[in-house]
């Protein structure tokens, strides 16, 4: 089974349109990006995690011919406005020969989506299918489970998700996955020590104001402990509104002012906040290893594919 990260970035993207702050000067100048985060989980059925507005060259890259599911975790449009692009998968093939996609969504995230795009219902692109936190569903040979996750008051249907499947040999996988949030409440116990965990990472530093909700990585540190993953976690959904030293961009309305920046645990200068992929990666090694931390952690990019 491949995992592969379609995009690892924020609602916004990185780089962001108008912006010449120096996280979205070096992404330009390295030639990176990160389009809106979406995971596409591939065996014997193909499953989309959220559909957001990139969906079009993200599933064109990966050549993606079918699409057997789609899993949003919550109402915001960087998470489900590319739904719209599944309509190419009726279009172009033989008459008679599509069958709505299932799109698993709970009641509250059903309620926004539906509005904007009953069409697709009644066109039969795509089957609205309620989900709810801690009742388990199937689709195809995945095997799924919502939990609650809080990502404001403006995002009620908010959930995360734990998949499970087994490999080839028949050892049963389980992939956690939290989309954005910045509390679990009530966690279910069967998301605990899952094999891999997939978290979103926002920022470096937490906020002093945590206005919209989002996971930076100095507390996901907590989440990553918690959730105990046995072998592998990555990062995704990762923003550019850390502030960078002497970056006259501060000022600008999207950057946060942190309320106490990782450091070394010996003291010292905070760690310098990453501008590109790998130093993001060396960033988040050396946090890890500065604490001891048992766990390998993997900033994830855009077309990551790992085989588990």
């Amino acid at each position: 089974m491949d995992i592969t990260f379609l995009g690892t970035g924020g609602a916004w993207g990185v780089p962001e349109l108008n912006c010449d702050c120096f996280i979205c000067r070096e992404m330009r100048r390295k030639g990176e990006k990160r389009e809106r985060t979406s995971l596409l989980l591939s065996n014997k059925t193909r499953l989309l995690i959220d559909c957001g507005p990139d969906a079009k060259s993200q599933l064109s890259r990966q050549q993606v011919d079918t699409i057997d599911g789609v899993l949003i975790t919550h109402e915001h449009t960087d998470h489900y406005i590319g739904l719209d692009e599944l309509f190419a998968y009726k279009r172009n093939g033989p008459r008679g020969s599509f069958s709505p996609i299932p799109v698993y969504l709970t009641h509250g995230s059903h309620e926004v989506i539906r509005k904007r795009f009953d069409y697709l219902e009644d066109m039969e692109v795509i089957k609205a299918c309620h989900i709810a936190p801690n009742r388990r569903f199937t689709a195809g040979e995945f095997e799924v489970l919502p939990f609650d996750t809080y990502h404001g008051a403006f995002a009620g249907g908010s959930v995360g998700f734990l998949v499970r499947f087994k490999d080839v040999s028949g050892t049963d996988i389980r992939i956690v996955y939290t989309s954005d949030f910045s509390e679990l409440p009530d966690p279910p116990s069967e998301i605990f020590n899952p094999d891999y965990l997939i978290i979103q990472s926002f920022w470096l530093n937490e906020p002093i104001n945590n206005r919209p909700n989002h996971m930076s990585f100095q507390r996901a540190i907590h989440f990553i402990k918690l959730l105990n993953p046995k072998k592998e976690t990555f990062l995704v959904h990762i923003g550019d509104a850390d502030m960078v030293s002497d970056d006259p961009a501060n000022s600008m309305l999207k950057k946060y002012k942190p309320r106490d920046p990782l450091r070394p645990p010996a003291g010292g200068e905070p760690y310098p906040i990453p501008l590109n992929q790998a130093q993001w990666q060396e960033t988040v090694d050396r946090i890890a290893f500065d604490r001891g931390l048992p766990y390998r952690i993997t900033v994830a990019y855009d077309d990551l594919r790992i085989k588990v």
